[in-house]
């Protein structure tokens, strides 16, 4: 009755055991995944982007260098042109499938953004940004 028992025990010991070490090693898979992964790379390029326009003056042109970003964004079926967008004072970058990465910027100027390309029309792995004075709108007009 005694040795019954002590199996019982023994065998839970093992399946909680193993169901640990399973619960780790997709925990451990996860983190891999996202730290090489594009969450990443969009969070990094959205707010470095962002603090470069807020410490730009107008007339300005800032080359980034994306090259990971391009690699992710090609693999994943995303077309690199389409990955900085900058809406009013807000920069997306997307590099896969979803909304993207989203942060703003403070500094009251126009940004546009556009991938640069080589003289064979391929994309560089660059991102150009142009700063440009905000154009004020009066009342009157």
């Amino acid at each position: 009755m005694n040795k019954g028992k002590r199996g019982t025990i023994l065998i839970e010991n093992v399946v909680f055991i193993i169901l640990n070490l399973l619960f780790l090693s997709v925990l451990v898979l996860f983190l891999v995944n996202q730290g090489s992964g594009a969450i990443v790379l969009e969070q990094t390029y959205a707010k470095q982007i962002a603090m470069l326009v807020d410490s730009a003056q107008p007339l300005m042109l800032i080359k980034i260098d994306m090259a990971k970003g391009k690699k992710l964004a090609e693999k994943n079926g995303i077309d690199f042109n389409n990955v900085v967008s900058i809406d009013g004072n807000i920069v997306t970058v997307k590099l896969s499938e979803g909304k993207g990465y989203t942060y703003a910027f403070f500094n009251d100027v126009d940004v546009s953004a556009y991938a640069d390309k080589n003289d064979k029309g391929d994309y560089t792995g660059l991102y150009i940004l142009t700063i440009n004075k905000k154009e004020e709108v009066t009342a009157n007009e």
